[in-house]
Formats: C-alpha cells, sequence, structure tokens
C-alpha cells in the first residue's frame, strides 16, 4: 500500500501541511524540534489510533489549536484508493473511510503502518506491554475474529478485578461465569498469538541473520501468562483468594510475554544498546514481511531520525530491502543519509511545522 497524499492539520507544531508522496522512499529533513517526526506520527496515527511517543493523546493537537486532522488517500496493491480521515475535537476522537463514519478501529484495519523510532528498542529492552502490543497489532490485520475475541476478554477481565475490589467473597457463583468467559477468549488468543510468533519466526530469524549475524541462531520463546499444562479457568479459581488480596487477575492473556535468545547472547543483559536497537528493527521487518505475506502488498514502513539510529552499513542493508520489496518509506533525519545518496527517494524540507519539497 502506499500514501499517495498526507493532509496533516494541528498535530503538534504542524499547522497545515498538504504532501503528494510517492512509491518508493520519501525523506523528510529538518533540524531537531521542525516537526518532520510529526509526519510519520500522522501515519502511525491513522494505523494505530495513538503515537508512538510518549505522552496523552491531549498532547498531540497544536498549542492553541482547538482541534486536529489527518487525513489520506491511500493506494492499495489492488489500485483501489481508500480515503481515510482521522479527528480530534472536544475530546472526542472521530474516523472515516470513503466519506463514510466508521469506529477507530475500522479505521485502523484499513491502513498499516510500521515504524522503527528512538523508542523502539522498548521491544527488546522493555516491558511486556510492549510486546504483547506487537503481537496484538500484528493479530489485528491477519485474524478477522481476533478484535471481538480481544474484547471479550477485556470485558470479561474488567468484570473480574472489579469483583476483586470489591472486598465481597470470593464466592464460585458471581465469578465461574467471568471467569469461564476469560478462559474461552483467552484461550483462543494463546492459540493465535502462538501460531502467529511460529509464522514470524523464520522472517525474523532472515532478518537477524543479516542485521545482527555474529549473534548466531533465534529461538523465540513464549510464555502464555499462566502455566502451561493447566486449564486457564481451572487456575483462576485456583487463584482468586490470592488476586483477591493483590486486588486484581494475575493469570491471563493480559500477562503473557516473548523474547528472544540467541545463539551468541543467551540473556537479553548480554546485548549491547546497539544490538537492541537492530534486534528491534528486526523485528518490525519481520512483521511487516509477515504481514505482506499474509495480506498480499506491504505496510508503509516509517523510519524515524533514521541516520543516528543505525550506523552506514545497517542502513544501507535496511535502505536495500526496503527497496527491493517495493515498500513506501516514510524516513525523517537531520541529513540525508549516505545510503540514500545515490538511491531514488522524494525529499522534503520541514522548518518550523512548514513542510517543502525538495526533490
Amino acid at each position: 500500500m502506499n500514501l499517495l497524499v498526507l493532509r496533516i492539520q494541528n498535530l503538534r507544531c504542524l499547522d497545515l501541511v498538504e504532501l503528494e508522496l510517492t512509491p518508493g522512499i520519501n525523506v523528510f529533513l529538518g533540524n531537531n524540534g521542525a516537526g518532520k517526526t510529526s509526519v510519520l506520527e500522522a501515519a502511525f496515527l491513522l494505523s494505530h489510533a495513538q503515537s508512538f511517543r510518549s505522552g496523552g493523546k491531549e498532547t498531540l493537537i497544536r498549542r492553541d489549536a482547538g482541534e486536529l486532522s489527518v487525513y489520506a488517500e491511500l493506494q492499495r496493491a489492488n489500485g483501489y484508493i481508500n480515503r481515510l480521515g482521522l479527528g480530534c475535537a472536544d475530546g472526542r476522537w472521530s474516523a472515516r473511510v470513503d466519506g463514510n463514519t466508521v469506529s477507530l478501529g475500522q479505521l485502523v484495519h484499513a491502513c498499516a503502518v510500521v515504524c522503527f523510532e528512538p523508542g523502539t528498542h522498548a521491544l527488546v529492552a522493555g516491558g511486556g506491554e510492549h510486546r504483547r502490543r506487537f503481537l496484538n497489532w500484528g493479530l489485528f490485520h491477519v485474524e478477522p475474529a481476533f478484535l471481538d475475541t480481544w474484547r471479550r476478554y477485556e470485558r470479561a477481565l474488567k468484570q473480574r478485578n472489579k469483583l476483586l475490589r470489591s472486598g465481597q467473597a470470593t464466592d464460585p457463583p458471581l465469578f465461574t461465569p467471568w471467569e469461564r468467559e476469560l478462559a474461552e477468549a483467552g484461550t483462543a488468543i494463546d492459540q493465535q498469538r502462538a501460531a502467529y510468533l511460529q509464522r514470524l519466526q523464520p522472517l525474523l530469524q532472515e532478518s537477524v541473520s543479516k542485521l545482527l549475524p555474529e549473534l548466531g541462531s533465534l529461538e523465540l520463546r513464549y510464555r502464555r501468562g499462566w502455566p502451561d499444562t493447566a486449564d486457564l479457568q481451572l487456575a483462576l479459581a485456583e487463584q482468586r483468594d490470592r488476586d483477591g488480596a493483590r486486588g486484581h487477575t494475575t493469570l491471563g492473556v493480559h500477562r503473557a510475554d516473548w523474547s528472544l535468545v540467541f545463539e551468541g547472547a543467551p540473556l537479553r543483559e548480554h546485548l549491547s544498546r546497539g544490538q537492541e536497537k537492530l534486534a528491534a528493527l528486526a523485528c518490525v521487518l519481520a512483521q511487516a514481511r509477515l504481514y505482506a505475506l499474509e495480506r498480499a502488498e506491504w505496510p508503509v514502513v516509517c523510519l524515524d531520525d533514521f541516520a543516528s539510529e543505525l550506523d552506514e552499513e545497517h542502513q544501507e542493508a535496511v535502505v536495500a530491502e526496503l527497496m527491493t520489496a517495493g515498500a513506501q518509506v516514510l524516513l525523517s533525519g537531520t541529513r540525508v543519509a549516505r545510503s540514500l545518496s545515490a538511491s531514488s527517494s522524494s525529499r522534503f524540507h520541514v522548518e518550523r511545522g512548514q513542510v517543502a519539497r525538495l526533490l
């Protein structure tokens, strides 16, 4: 898929920006704080309904502006063009696809954007919530039933936690219906996640072999969030009193995690900061390739602060892979990376929230 048009209004320091993008690589150049990352952020918002940067959604709206909007024309692999819109006014978010008001979930499903940015290393070095989010996004786009199942699970989890915090006795008649629902939905999600990681592993191994050959072979280890040999409903019942003391549910897919284990670095602590970044980038690229295999089109790939995050050798490897694949790339930096000097790319200059085309 390719973003043909991207119109951004009142996103952080961007006032009104209208861009015509090209297939292939689109480079946004400017000083720190000029607004180039916000261009990539706008594309990411259409695909995730949230930013990859820290801070609440209210911080996205430009100071002294009452609302923000992002509009895009997205061309799919079959040539069809979707017109996508996301807006926020008075604290309320709205979404449109092809002129129709839709849910945020429907908008996000229509647009796929993956992003490598300075915080992406949390996929390797951060807490489990980052890795669960990575899994959920991938499943959302390739498993039609995933979203409904996840919503069922979250609803049951919320109700069980409410009961745990109420101070009432942990009587089976109160808890059993919600624990049954948690177990049914959670088991389905667990099976989908395990299968997804199994499909991802060979692609991830291929990316790691290019970016981190010194670490050798790779193993993906998945922990589902409750003992492997236990039935989730029975485990929840047995844990009920202890969960009541804590005030929340301690078993289930909301506690799942996965990790990378390398032949040359068996523990995460054995990786340098640079290796953590490259391992996280390998995850992003592998997920994009899996999406392309299963949906017959590449997602849009965003690379924020590209030259400062990767050395020239790895920049060249990533650019070569993405150009060979035919993916559309939105790339930001303070200067043109040497890896791009010989490649065909569209270039834009960003300064004080304004964007002008250079090439």
